[in-house]
């Protein structure tokens, strides 16, 4: 695996070193089992695409790929004292149901310098067992960055922390399924983000049938 040449705060990069432990550790005490690990990108430039069901989503995702990931996240979280914490673990904020040109901007940055990148197409975390319409941002991002994107599948999260939920609810057994990579193509406009978005959803959804 290519080490990945990415933008990091200095309290990142005094974590950085805790991070092969701590995410055999996550993974561990969750129960995370992982299916088709294979199909993670050799390099570091790609989009991890996920469904969104608990706030536990990005902490798995973390403990799975092999680069700390950066996230598209909303803006909300961002207030002190969290967000403080957030920026430092490479959290982007994004204003959820606007066109937030800013932030896809710092996206596209990150991926022209080659850093793997996850957002949540949903926008927002589903009701456990549910999905819900992709937004057109993901789309945006994948036909303007021309990196490869993961579909990944998490199930079980929904559970242990579903929405709503201020404690964790053993048993924990999370599931994760990454599916192949693939680089979209077509037409940039409003229409042509909504088709590829719509098409990243769907290899979503067909990773567990």
């Amino acid at each position: 695996m290519e080490r990945c040449d990415c933008p990091i705060t200095w309290v990142g990069r005094l974590l950085k070193p805790m991070c092969p432990v701590g995410k055999s550790l996550f993974r561990k005490i969750f129960g995370v089992k992982i299916y088709g690990e294979e199909n993670v990108p050799k390099g570091c430039g790609y989009i991890v695409a996920s469904n969104h069901r608990s706030n536990l989503d990005p902490i798995v995702l973390n403990s799975v790929f092999p680069e700390p990931l950066f996230f598209l996240a909303k803006e909300e979280l961002f207030k002190f004292p969290l967000g403080i914490l957030l920026r430092h673990l490479r959290g982007v904020p994004i204003r959820r149901g606007k066109g937030d040109v800013f932030a896809l901007e710092r996206a596209l940055e990150i991926l022209k310098r080659d850093c793997p990148l996850c957002i949540f197409p949903e926008g927002t975390r589903a009701e456990r067992g549910k999905f819900l319409k992709p937004k057109a941002g993901v789309g945006l991002l994948a036909l303007k960055s021309k990196k490869p994107v993961v579909p990944v599948l998490i199930e079980g999260t929904d559970r242990i922390l579903p929405k709503g939920a201020k404690l964790l609810r053993p048993p924990f057994k999370v599931e994760v399924f990454i599916g192949k990579p693939k680089v979209y193509e077509g037409k940039e406009s409003l229409r042509g983000y909504k088709e590829v978005a719509n098409s990243i959803m769907e290899a979503i959804k067909s990773l567990k049938s």
